[in-house]
């Protein structure tokens, strides 16, 4: 919940002066207010747009909610789904989130699907056990068609927006275990297509040591996308 529309425009412009998308896919998730103007300025500039959230109706009495169809209708095509702030102060659930799943995947959207555990679990060493729950509950009930638009973004709880980084070790050891749960479900060749995200305080300093890891597809970035040559460098970094 960042950047009045004045502010959200005066982001974009820079990010089209500063960012070189060749290469990689880089893509920005402005507030539902922002998003039809996010579509318009970046139109053409290789910046795609996604939603932070949908409703798995198509429409109804849900007051304040959005639907997909919403969506699809000003050109949003990507969604994130099962953010940890969505589930923690809003009581999104792994049923809630699968019938979401579903609705991205019946309506041909691209699903940026977050897992992660609190310090808790991470503590008592059911870290792994929460992120299979997750992924098992909301996403294994989908075809395997659906993994062409599906994208996992792993953020460890305790790393977001604390200043604290789960190391490039820790972050490996997940996305790792995390593509075995799909290649035992679905197979091989879903497992190593499927694009594993890291997001947990990602920032420039530490942004090349995460994306070497062999698992670790990218970023789902948090704060520092809020500045323009902060982003632009993890950006950069993504591409060496």
């Amino acid at each position: 919940m960042n950047k009045t529309l004045p502010e959200a425009i005066s982001l974009m412009d820079e990010l089209k002066e500063k960012i070189d998308p060749s290469g990689v896919e880089v893509i920005i998730a402005p507030s539902f207010t922002n998003l039809p103007k996010a579509v318009e300025l970046l139109d053409g500039t290789g910046i795609e747009v996604a939603a932070q959230n949908m409703h798995f109706a198509d429409s109804g009495a849900y007051t304040g909610e959005v639907s997909a169809d919403m969506l699809l209708s000003i050109g949003v095509h990507t969604v994130i789904l099962g953010h940890s702030e969505r589930r923690a102060y809003f009581n999104e659930t792994n049923e809630t989130l699968k019938e979401k799943a579903l609705q991205a995947h019946q309506k041909e959207m691209t699903n940026i699907f977050c897992v992660g555990e609190q310090l808790t679990h991470r503590q008592s060493g059911k870290h792994f056990e929460v992120v299979e729950t997750q992924i098992k509950e909301a996403l294994f009930e989908l075809p395997i068609v659906a993994y062409k638009k599906i994208v996992i973004a792993y953020e460890p709880v305790w790393a977001i927006g604390t200043g604290e980084t789960a190391s490039p070790a820790q972050a490996q050891e997940m996305h790792k275990f995390i593509r075995s749960l799909i290649a035992k479900k679905y197979g091989q060749d879903v497992a190593q297509h499927v694009r594993i995200l890291y997001g947990g305080s990602v920032k420039p300093a530490n942004a090349v040591e995460i994306f070497s890891q062999p698992d670790v597809d990218g970023g789902l970035i948090g704060g520092a996308s809020l500045r323009a040559d902060d982003f632009k460098a993890i950006v950069q970094a993504a591409k060496s």
